[in-house]
């Protein structure tokens, strides 16, 4: 059964609420309601959603009775104490330990391959069939997990509304090399630039290649995020009370190590997203774009995803 995966469980500091369900749709329809009526045209079989604990109401009399109609939904919670066994958290934390710690925490809910995507970000039609099809084709060869992942253009995922952050991808051949999660990336004066803490902004090319989280993994990450999270628990230089354990991170030390390989899977799509509460105005030009070129029906869900 292949699954999909949205992490869901921010608060949108910055966006100013509760941002994964904020309608854009014209019958009430979240970001997140395209991108499951996507996956399930592309064929995916299930939806986990990765909330936080006191969420779950408001996701259930929202996303969850529209979605349960059309296709199977579990909840997984990210919560700050769900921490490998022997973990001391540390006083002073409040809030969880990032993406490989949120898509850690469904580990229980996903029994096969699954694609891992943003609740506020829009990726397309295309990246979930990419992704959907890849599964399908999977390599034979057992010397190391195959995972893959749909790569955007900078250029096309920049907002005017502030800064955001990137994974920025290096590949060779189709399969990615690197990627360094940039927390703030944004143009200034005409420039695409990130900032690097101590080094001020530096420049970056637009046509760079970057991850918008939206992966594809087989179920052996979990087990080695859980390694991964030990050792950075353990490594005392981290400084725990404001540090993440980002999911690219955790891929880049796989590649690193050989232990597996990525695909990457180029997108032209463009991303639209609610970063800011400015954004939005925008996503929801788009959808209206999409629904008049007869992409997406009016009534998403009254269509039953048909």
């Amino acid at each position: 059964m292949m699954t999909l995966v949205i992490m869901a469980a921010g608060m949108g500091s910055r966006y100013g609420g509760l941002k994964q369900i904020d309608p854009v749709g014209r019958h009430g329809e979240f970001i997140l309601d395209y991108s499951v009526y996507d996956a399930v045209k592309a064929g995916f079989e299930k939806v986990v959603f990765i909330i936080k604990k006191e969420n779950l109401d408001v996701f259930r009399e929202t996303v969850g009775k529209r979605l349960e109609k059309v296709i199977p939904v579990a909840y997984a919670f990210q919560e700050i104490d769900q921490v490998p066994e022997g973990v001391q958290v540390p006083e002073g934390r409040t809030k969880p330990w990032g993406t490989a710690h949120a898509v850690w925490s469904c580990r229980d809910l996903v029994d096969g391959p699954f694609a891992v995507i943003n609740a506020d970000d829009f990726y397309g039609r295309e990246a979930f069939t990419l992704l959907h099809d890849f599964f399908l084709h999977i390599p034979d060869d057992t010397s190391r997990y195959h995972f893959c992942m749909a790569g955007y253009l900078l250029k096309n995922t920049l907002t005017e509304n502030g800064h955001v952050a990137r994974g920025v991808c290096t590949a060779d051949h189709g399969y990615l090399t690197s990627v360094t999660e940039r927390t703030k990336i944004q143009r200034n004066h005409g420039q695409t630039q990130f900032y690097e803490e101590g080094r001020d902004w530096m420049d970056i090319d637009e046509n760079s290649i970057v991850s918008m989280n939206c992966w594809g993994f087989t179920p052996d990450l979990f087990r080695e995020i859980e390694q991964q999270m030990q050792a950075f628990f353990a490594d005392s230089t981290v400084g725990l009370a404001k540090k993440e354990f980002f999911l690219p991170s955790v891929v880049q030390e796989l590649m690193d190590s050989r232990k597996c390989d990525v695909k990457v899977m180029d997108t032209p799509a463009k991303w639209y997203g609610v970063t800011y509460h400015e954004d939005k105005e925008k996503i929801v030009a788009f959808i209206e774009q999409m629904i008049e070129e007869g992409v997406y029906p009016e009534n998403l869900w009254n269509e039953k995803g048909e």
